[in-house]
């Protein structure tokens, strides 16, 4: 490593070899504003936020791509440097919808802190505005190009995160605006739905599509009988809407919220997590005894089924025919809990608090409709749930701990927790799957290799003397290699986990947005890491591990199900994929 000497602010600073100035300021504990900057995903230098003047130098320059050099100097606050950014973040004002007091990113907003942080109260400029676009025919994603302050990291992040790149700059000059291909909605294109963009884009320019009034208008219909469930990564990200720290366990606070804004029943998807590995790892089992299509692929993330249905259609006899938990969960309580509870089915209005938005996709697939019921009414990201809580007046951070609702569908184990971090759901399914070939309590329960946050996992595994390679991916740019062996026939793997979202639902497209701001060198204070460790702290606490030991998961196969596989459990539990069209607009 070849150190790189030099001055920010007169200060002196040692850097790297190939650092850029922006690199440099951040290790030394430097402030340079920023705005298009996203890192490992998008430096260039396009919105001109990040001006420093540079000693002799002619122009100002954008901190984020210029390189360190010995010797430099450089200011981030000269009254040059202060001008041009002033005026830059002015300008991008000038065209932009300035509806903040309205506006779901208000408080949240980088362009919003900019302006605060570089005491810009004034329309300097003011004229014209980029015509808009307005796109909510999407199930999931709201596009509104009037907030829109083209960066370029929702491009830059569709393309690098997840290889696809449906997301582009359309026309030029003035009538510039971030778009898929011709200007056409998310739902005419090959998109997953994860919400990775929204989660990047600085301002409200992309937003998950609301449902919190149609939630509201069912907790208040006197007929309806309102079932909610949580996902467990909602758990360990929901306090940060209300100020906590990043990776506090919420679970007690949660359940008490969701008491006082009226549901009738409060349950963990937990209990479905364990039901989906009792049929994964069922249908694991029966492809291997009896020679079937292998490897097999996880199924519970929505945005990898899209991925896959769209991308690699061929390749969708190795998907797991095993629903997400969330829509078992739903299809259980309009089935085997309506029949106990004696309710009507069709009174019953199902709601899942998930962190991702491609579940609002997911509860509308025909294949995932049960009877004549949808499994599921509707699901609120994290983000809505939190504006659900302050809607009703509840002081969150004040609220006791409270348990999930015992009958029926109460109890889960700490496999179904891990559900929430990449590499979850395959240990999960080990740690049954190694039990039931054993024919003994499984110790320990823990499976190492599953963890971490790298962007593809392997490792080989001994199940009861027969060895199997497993692979881990989040994230389809991850994922892409995994199936291209697939598609060549050349994959080692038995059993493949894919994600739809880097790290896995802890950072889903419905999570609280963290600012991309650094500190100490670190974006957002490694979030994902801090979420995941909540997750694996509660499965540690659990006394069961092992989603075969859950007794309720038990009594559910003995008075209803019968048996991992069975033809009723074919019925609720199973679903099947449909090869997609790319491009609609070009049928």
């Amino acid at each position: 490593m070849t150190e790189v000497h030099l001055k920010i602010n007169n200060i002196n600073v040692t850097a790297e070899k190939g650092d850029t100035v922006l690199q440099a300021a951040q290790r030394a504990g430097i402030h340079i504003p920023t705005l298009c900057y996203l890192k490992d995903i998008n430096k260039s230098g396009a919105c001109r936020v990040c001006l420093v003047e540079v000693k002799n130098g002619r122009a100002l320059l954008s901190a984020c791509t210029t390189p360190v050099s010995e010797g430099m100097e450089v200011f981030t606050n000269s009254e040059r440097a202060l001008k041009g950014r002033r005026n830059t973040v002015e300008l991008i004002m000038s065209n932009h919808n300035k509806n903040c007091l309205s506006c779901k990113r208000n408080q949240n907003c980088e362009l919003q802190k900019l302006c605060e942080e570089l005491n810009i109260r004034e329309n300097k400029f003011e004229g014209e505005h980029t015509p808009a676009s307005f796109d909510d025919f999407s199930t999931g994603i709201v596009r509104d190009t009037s907030k829109c302050v083209l960066c370029g990291r929702c491009v830059e992040t569709c393309k690098k995160v997840q290889g696809l790149g449906i997301l582009g700059l359309e026309n030029r000059g003035f009538q510039t605006i971030v778009a898929p291909i011709y200007n056409v909605s998310f739902n005419d294109v090959n998109c997953m739905q994860c919400g990775q963009c929204v989660i990047n884009c600085p301002v409200g320019a992309l937003t998950e599509k609301e449902a919190v009034n149609d939630v509201v208008k069912a907790l208040n219909d006197p007929n309806k009988v309102v079932v909610v469930q949580t996902a467990p990564a909602v758990r360990a990200a929901l306090g940060e809407e209300f100020g906590m720290p990043i990776g506090s366990r919420v679970t007690g606070k949660m359940v008490a919220a969701l008491r006082r804004c009226g549901f009738d029943r409060v349950y963990d998807t937990n209990f479905a997590a364990d039901l989906t590995i009792m049929e994964e790892g069922n249908e694991l089992l029966e492809r291997l005894t009896h020679g079937g299509t292998l490897p097999m692929f996880t199924s519970c993330s929505p945005g990898w089924i899209r991925y896959i249905e769209f991308e690699y259609p061929e390749l969708l006899p190795h998907l797991s025919s095993a629903k997400s938990p969330h829509m078992m969960f739903g299809a259980v309580v309009k089935s085997y809990w309506a029949e106990h509870m004696n309710i009507n089915p069709k009174d019953i209005y199902v709601v899942s608090i998930m962190p991702c938005i491609a579940k609002k996709a997911e509860i509308v697939r025909p294949e995932c409709k049960t009877t004549d019921y949808v499994d599921v009414d509707a699901v609120l990201t994290t983000r809505e749930l939190a504006r659900l809580i302050k809607l009703y007046g509840i002081d969150f951070t004040e609220l006791p701990d409270e348990e999930f609702d015992p009958s029926l569908l109460g109890d889960y184990t700490g496999a179904g927790v891990i559900f929430g971090a990449s590499g979850g759901v395959m240990e999960a399914a080990l740690r049954t799957v190694k039990q039931k070939l054993e024919g003994k309590k499984l110790e320990p329960v823990d499976f190492e290799v599953c963890r971490g946050m790298a962007g593809v996992k392997e490792a080989e595994v001994d199940l009861n003397g027969t060895k199997l390679w497993i692979a881990i991916a989040s994230s389809m740019s991850c994922a892409k290699p995994l199936l291209e062996e697939v598609k060549a026939g050349t994959s080692k793997y038995t059993f493949i986990e894919i994600m739809g979202c880097p790290g896995g639902c802890i950072n889903g497209g419905g999570q609280p947005i963290v600012s991309s701001k650094i500190k100490n060198g670190k974006i957002g204070y490694d979030y994902k890491k801090l979420r995941m460790k909540a997750l694996y702290d509660e499965d540690q606490i659990k006394e069961l591990r092992v989603s075969s030991d859950n007794p309720q998961i038990q009594d559910l196969y003995n008075n209803y199900l019968g048996e991992p596989g069975s033809e009723l459990a074919e019925e609720l539990l199973h679903t099947s994929y449909t090869p997609r069209v790319r491009f609609n607009i070009l049928k």
